[in-house]
């Protein structure tokens, strides 16, 4: 369930959730990730100092992770290993050709075994594979919206489920 301080807006199907502060981004991401399934490829947009980060390391924490949850800026990704599940967190923000990211290497992590977080996607051209969920943070005044879109079959279901389980 959601914390009293985050709410989905009125219309519940256009996947916009207002988040009033950190507890309640690191809380949102606690509550999505038992949805997660490997093989998932997640988009994080927004802007610097969004919240991008503190959504993964609340989901790193959902999925029974205990240890320090970095940003990934300055080493490009950070590997989390959590019993048998691989999660990456990449920040392409540093790239300044999106050539740099077939160069990196990067490709063998988006796999069927592993789930890939990605901050700043735009960066990579189009040699990303497709995302199946989509988070856009948008800062406001007080607290930030995030909204969830998906992008294949395998995104259309987590963002279900994750749903269903809200209404009980």
């Amino acid at each position: 369930m959601l914390s009293n301080s985050a709410h989905s807006d009125s219309n519940h199907r256009n996947g916009v959730y207002y988040l009033a502060d950190e507890a309640a981004m690191l809380d949102f991401g606690n509550n999505f990730a038992p949805f997660l399934q490997i093989g998932l490829i997640v988009t994080l947009i927004g802007n610097l100092g969004a919240g991008k980060t503190t959504l993964v390391r609340g989901i790193l924490h959902g999925l029974g992770y205990q240890g320090i949850v970095k940003s990934p800026t300055y080493n490009l990704v950070e590997i989390y290993k959590i019993s048998r599940l691989y999660l990456y967190h990449f920040d392409f923000y540093r790239f300044a050709d999106f050539h740099e990211w077939e160069e990196a290497g990067f490709r063998e992590y988006f796999n069927s075994t592993s789930i890939c977080f990605v901050e700043w996607p735009e960066k990579t051209g189009n040699l990303l594979p497709s995302a199946d969920l989509e988070f856009s943070i948008e800062i406001l005044e007080a607290g930030r919206n995030i909204t969830i879109k998906t992008g294949t079959d395998a995104g259309k279901r987590c963002l279900e489920h994750w749903r269903n389980q809200k209404k009980t």
